[in-house]
Parts: C-alpha cells; structure tokens; sequence
C-alpha cells in the first residue's frame, strides 16, 4: 500500500513540471536565434510506470531521418573558413626565393683557390697574403742569378713595377706586397747577398713612402741583414737620396757603408754578372736617353772650350713625373 502511495505522488509530481522545449535555437537568443534555423528535439517521455527494459527501447520518435534535418547554410560559414592552401603556397614560393642552391666546388677551383692565398712566417709570426690583389706587382721583386763564387744571390727590384698611390686600395696592396717581398727574401737568399735597386723611370706617384721602406728594414730578419753585403741604387733620384738621408737616423751605420749609386747600366755591368739580371724595357730606354744626354752635353762642352774632368757631368733627374 505504501508503494502504491509513492507512485501515485511520483506521477502527481511529474504532471505539476513545465512541459520541456520542443526545439532548441543553434546560436543566441530572442532576436537573433529568429534569424537561424532549428532542430526538431524529439519528445521525451518522463513517465516513471515503464519497466527497467523500456528505460533502454528506442521510442519511435527517436527515428531521424538525416536528409530532413535542417542545418546552416553554408554561407554562415563562408566568412569564418580558411583558406588553408594558400599560405602554404605562398611559404613555399618565399622559401624557393631566399634559398638558393650551394654551387659546387670541384678540386680544379680548390686548387685555383688556395693559389689567392699564402700563409707565411715573418717575425715567429703568421701572416696571409693577398696573392690575386698583387698579381700585378709581383715583377717589383726578382731573381737576378749570383755573383762571386756562386754561392751569394743577386736580389733585384724594381720600383718602377709598384703600384700608384692615388689607388683607392693603394694600402692593402702595399701591406700584401710588403708581406710578400719579406717572405720572398727568405726564400731567395740562403748565405750572402746584393740588393740591386732600380729606381729609374718610376714616377713619384709610384715610389714607396718613408714609412713603407722604413718598415721593411725593421721587418728584415737579422740574418738577412747580417749577410747583405751590398745595397745597389741604379740611377738615383734626389727624391731616393733625401729619402736615405731621412731615414740614416734609423738604420745602421753598417748598413749605410753597404749603399752605393750607380748613375748608368753600363757601370753596373762592372759591378756584377748581368746575365740573369731582368732590366725592364723602360729602365733601358731610360738608361739610353741619359747617355745620349751625357754626350751631347760633353760634346758641347768640349767645342765651348770647356774642361770637363771625368765624371763630373750631373746625373739629371731620372724619376718620372
């Protein structure tokens, strides 16, 4: 009897509930769900009579068809989609732009490669020179054969083969070639040796500044300057001269006692063998002109009545302008 009376409140209170929605709005309310479409939300009975087996049977209304349903159309979602293609496109076309394929490097261009470069001890010091930025200049320094019994090498340089100041990468190329004439001493000279210097047809945008030659001394090893037995200056300049006479302070006194001039071709001939010594083409006809000069010159002199003691005719200035 008391179970009878609990269901029968049970069911009393089930009838006393508001009756469920029939539909259910997608998005927002009021207004803006009018706007929208709805779904159909099947009836659910709340009946608390059925049996514990009915609790799990699928009622008839629970049947949906999938092809009545209503849905949004799909232009509420054509503003809101991504286009999910295209960017990756795009990061694809960017990424061929910035990459760029690494070019090969085949053992011909290695071995052309390591040529630009050399890598040499001067002072318990590693230096690298430029070799391609002084390709150009590399005549300015030379092998002239030797002299004596054979063993005592003769160095030749040539100012006029050095670059012109008035270049925008004058120094660099002055610091490589600096490097490089230090290190091709060493190479050249193994006991004594003579420095020939040709200053001839070298005009003064192509002479080597104070501090340049300075340097150069300083850097020379001390046994290179031990076994230098000559410095040879063929047809100096009074701009070569003052530059000796500046830096006299800074050198030796040994190494001062070893200049010596040479106004012509033809007295170096009696100093060394020249069989092996290159003289550039210019330093030739300058050596001709200067003679042609120095005769004519006796020659007035001899038909002015004139006495000319040998070897006082004055050296003109053989330096290019």
């Amino acid at each position: 009897m008391d179970l009878t009376h609990e269901r029968k409140m049970s069911f009393e209170g089930a009838e006393s509930r508001p009756a469920p929605p029939t539909s259910l709005p997608l998005q927002g309310q009021g207004g803006v769900a009018s706007q929208r479409k709805k779904l159909s939300a099947p009836r659910i009975s709340l009946s608390l009579d059925q049996s514990e087996d009915d609790l799990f049977d699928t009622p008839d209304d629970l049947d949906i068809n999938v092809d009545d349903l209503d849905t949004p159309d799909e232009a509420d979602y054509t503003d809101h989609e991504i286009d999910w293609e295209e960017p990756q496109a795009s990061q694809r076309d960017s990424v061929k732009e910035t990459t760029e394929p690494i070019p090969t490097y085949s053992a011909e261009e290695e071995r052309q490669d390591s040529k630009l470069w050399r890598t040499v001890i001067i002072g318990e010091q590693e230096h690298r020179i430029n070799m391609k930025s002084i390709e150009p200049y590399q005549k300015v320094i030379s092998h002239g054969g030797y002299y004596s019994n054979g063993a005592n090498a003769i160095i030749v340089f040539a100012a006029c083969f050095l670059p012109d100041s008035d270049r925008e990468d004058y120094h660099e190329i002055m610091e490589n070639l600096f490097l490089y004439v230090i290190s091709t001493l060493e190479l050249m000279v193994a006991e004594d040796y003579m420095i020939i210097y040709l200053n001839g047809a070298t005009p003064h945008r192509r002479m080597p500044g104070l501090n340049w030659l300075k340097r150069c001394y300083q850097m020379i090893d001390r046994r290179l300057r031990k076994n230098l037995k000559s410095f040879i200056i063929v047809h100096p300049s009074w701009f070569i001269r003052t530059i000796l006479a500046i830096t006299k302070p800074f050198i030796s006194s040994k190494f001062s006692s070893k200049i010596k001039y040479v106004n012509s071709l033809a007295e170096l001939e009696e100093l060394i063998p020249m069989e092996y010594v290159h003289i550039p083409e210019c330093i030739i006809r300058l050596d001709e002109e200067l003679r042609e000069a120095s005769e004519s010159s006796t020659i007035t002199s001899f038909l002015q009545g004139s006495e000319i003691p040998h070897g006082s005719i004055a050296q003109p200035n053989v330096s290019s302008s």
